[in-house]
C-alpha cells in the first residue's frame, strides 16, 4: 500500500506496468553518472559500458537458454515485436503472417499496417477461455507463411497458450515462430529451447525493470533483416547508442524474478484464493472470472459484473475504484482510455455488456492479503453504490 496526498492507494495494474525494484535501481545508478561512456567509443569510459553490456546480455542470454550473441537490446516489447515481424517478413518475401485476434496491439497493429505492402494478417481463433490451439496454427499455415506469432500470456485475461505444442507445428512446416513474452518473463520458466521459439519479445518495465528497454531473441540463422538502421550496434542489426543503465536495468530485474519465480507464483496463488473466496461470498452468481482459470497466469484476474442490476459500465467501476485508492484498469494500458470494447473480450467471445462490464485486476509482488481484502471492501461499496445508481 503507498500514500497518494493523504489518501491510502493500492496497485492493482502491475500488468500495465510495476515499480524498479530498489536493488535494480542500485545496480543501474554508477551507469547515468560514474560510468556514463557510450558503449561504442574506444576509450576506458566506453570499454567500461561495453563491459557491462557484454555482461548484462550473458545474464539475459544464460536466463532464457539463449546464446548471447542471439540477444538484441530494443526500447521495449512493441520494438522487439515489430523487428521480428517485419524483419522476418522482409528476409522471407513471403505474404502471410499468422497471428491471433488477442494479441497485444504491437502485433495487430503491426499486422495491419504490413496489408499495405501486400502482406495478408491470418487470424487464428482462440476457444472460449483464450487458448490458442495448435491444430489451429496448423490449419492457417500455408507456403506463403512468413512467420507464426503468438503470445505467451496474454495481457487482460492471463491465459497461457501451449507454446511448445505450437512450436512443433511451426517446425513441422518449417515456419519461424515468434512469441510476445511480456508477460510471462519472469513469472513462467521460458527457455527458448524447450519452447521451440525463433524469436521472443522482453520488455524490462514488467518486471521491475526500468521503461524503455526491452530485448529481441533472434534465434541464429533465422531469415530476418533488420527494420531499424544506423550505427554499427548490436552487430549492426539495430541502430542507436546502447542505453546502458537501462540493459543494465533489465538484467538484474530479470534476474532478481527468475531466482523468486516459484515463492512469487505461490503467494499471486495465494491471493487469488483469497480474491476469489471474497468474491464468491460478496457477489455469488453477480460476477464472473473472464477466459481461462486453469491454464492461466495467478496474478491476473479478469473480472466482469454483468449480473448486476442493470449491468455495470467497466470505465465507471474504474474511475469510481480509483477514487476510493484502488489502482485497477480494464484491458491493455495502451488502449485504455478509449471507449471501444477490449478486442481480447470480444475475441472470446463475450457479449458486449459483459465485455463493457469488466475490469483487470494484476497484482505485484509486493501486494498483500490485507490488499486483497481492501480491494473487496472497496468493490463492494462501489458496486452497490452504480447498482443502486443505475436506472432499472
Amino acid at each position: 500500500m503507498s500514500k497518494t496526498g493523504d489518501m491510502q492507494t493500492i496497485y492493482f495494474d502491475h500488468a500495465a506496468t510495476t515499480p524498479v525494484d530498489q536493488r535494480v535501481l542500485e545496480a543501474m545508478k554508477p551507469y547515468f553518472t560514474e560510468h556514463f561512456g557510450n558503449a561504442n567509443s574506444a576509450h576506458q569510459r566506453g570499454n567500461k559500458a561495453k563491459v557491462a553490456v557484454e555482461e548484462a546480455r550473458e545474464t539475459i542470454a544464460g536466463l532464457i537458454g539463449a546464446e548471447p550473441a542471439e540477444i538484441i537490446f530494443t526500447c521495449g516489447g512493441t520494438e522487439s515485436d515489430n523487428a521480428a515481424i517485419k524483419g522476418a517478413v522482409n528476409a522471407t518475401g513471403k505474404t502471410e503472417i499468422v497471428t491471433s485476434p488477442l494479441e497485444h496491439h504491437a502485433v495487430l497493429h503491426t499486422a495491419e499496417a504490413l496489408k499495405r505492402k501486400g502482406i495478408r494478417p491470418v487470424y487464428v481463433e482462440p476457444d472460449a477461455s483464450g487458448i490458442i490451439r495448435p491444430e489451429k496454427v496448423s490449419e492457417a499455415i500455408t507456403d506463403h507463411t512468413a512467420l507464426v506469432s503468438l503470445m505467451h500470456v496474454n495481457n487482460e485475461i492471463g491465459t497461457i497458450n501451449p507454446l511448445k505444442e505450437i512450436a512443433e507445428v511451426c517446425k513441422a512446416h518449417r515456419v519461424p515462430f515468434h512469441s510476445d513474452t511480456v508477460q510471462s518473463i519472469g513469472k513462467l520458466p521460458v527457455d527458448v529451447n524447450e519452447l521451440g521459439l525463433d524469436f521472443l519479445s522482453i520488455s524490462g518495465h514488467k518486471i521491475y525493470g526500468p521503461k524503455g528497454i526491452g530485448v529481441l531473441y533472434m534465434r541464429h540463422a533465422t531469415p530476418w533483416l533488420p527494420w531499424m538502421h544506423g550505427g554499427s550496434q548490436e552487430r549492426r542489426r539495430r541502430g542507436g547508442t546502447l542505453n546502458v543503465p537501462g540493459i543494465v536495468g533489465l538484467a538484474k530485474a530479470f534476474e532478481l524474478c527468475a531466482e523468486q519465480m516459484e515463492q512469487h507464483r505461490m503467494h499471486f496463488k495465494q491471493l487469488r484464493q483469497r480474491l476469489t473466496a471474497a468474491l464468491d461470498d460478496k457477489f455469488g452468481e453477480h460476477y464472473q472470472v473472464n477466459g481461462a482459470t486453469e491454464a492461466a497466469v495467478p496474478h491476473i484476474v479478469n473480472l466482469a459484473f454483468p449480473n448486476t442490476e442493470g449491468g455495470l459500465d467497466g470505465e465507471m467501476l474504474l474511475l469510481n475504484l480509483d477514487v476510493e485508492g484502488i489502482c485497477v484498469s480494464n484491458g491493455s494500458a495502451c488502449t485504455s482510455g478509449t471507449v471501444e470494447p477490449s478486442h481480447v473480450l470480444d475475441g472470446i467471445g463475450l457479449e458486449p455488456e459483459v465485455a463493457n462490464s469488466s475490469i483487470r485486476i494484476s497484482m505485484g509482488k509486493d501486494n498483500t492479503v490485507e490488499d486483497i481484502d481492501f480491494l473487496v471492501e472497496k468493490l463492494e461499496v462501489v458496486v452497490n453504490r452504480m447498482t443502486k445508481a443505475t436506472p432499472a
